[in-house]
């Protein structure tokens, strides 16, 4: 349920540019629409849970910026910026977490559900800056190399998939790791 939340608006978006036929006017429109979502899904989080994911305050402030600047200028490589910063705003932020605070972004955010090794956490945390790393590049190829709908249909279904896919590649690599508790060794059950 999370994962749909955490991408509405850009379903939101990807819906409203596809049922215009001018590209140009359901680019503006599919933006606004992007903008008030990205709103919306700020101000339920913060009025249900009394707090707002920092990825999503990132992105809401690129998609304000970014967005504003895509709907005043009718130019879309704004737009297509704001998708490669964010992504290498995310590769900075895990990269400097290994020399900000005692331990690397990944393992704050998943040590409470697992237990890895430290060369386990290093490997994971490089991957995740390496993916976003690249997916910002990737995303300026296509938008610099392809039409905008094109854009569109790889920012929808690209990078949504490309990010599936490396979180499932990514659940069998750490699955080498994770022990249940039959497997776990006797005496780490002692006190």
């Amino acid at each position: 349920m999370k994962f749909l939340f955490d991408f509405f608006p850009v379903l939101l978006f990807f819906i409203t540019f596809k049922s215009h036929s001018d590209e140009v006017e359901g680019m503006v429109t599919a933006t606004g629409v992007l903008i008030m979502a990205s709103l919306f899904q700020v101000s339920y989080n913060w009025l249900k849970h009394k707090k707002v994911e920092k990825m999503h305050v990132i992105t809401l402030v690129l998609v304000v910026v970014f967005g504003g600047a895509t709907m005043y200028f009718r130019e879309p490589a704004y737009l297509i910026w704001k998708v490669t910063i964010a992504n290498w705003l995310f590769a900075a932020v895990f990269f400097g977490s290994h020399f900000i605070g005692k331990t690397p972004i990944i393992k704050r955010m998943m040590n409470h559900a697992i237990q890895l090794p430290e060369k386990v956490w290093t490997h994971l945390s490089a991957s995740w800056i390496s993916f976003f790393f690249l997916l910002g590049l990737l995303n300026i190829y296509i938008g610099h190399n392809y039409d905008f709908d094109t854009w569109v249909d790889f920012k929808f279904y690209g990078l949504m998939g490309l990010t599936l896919a490396f979180t499932v590649l990514q659940a069998v690599y750490l699955s080498r790791y994770i022990q249940t508790e039959e497997e776990q060794p006797a005496d780490s059950n002692k006190e």
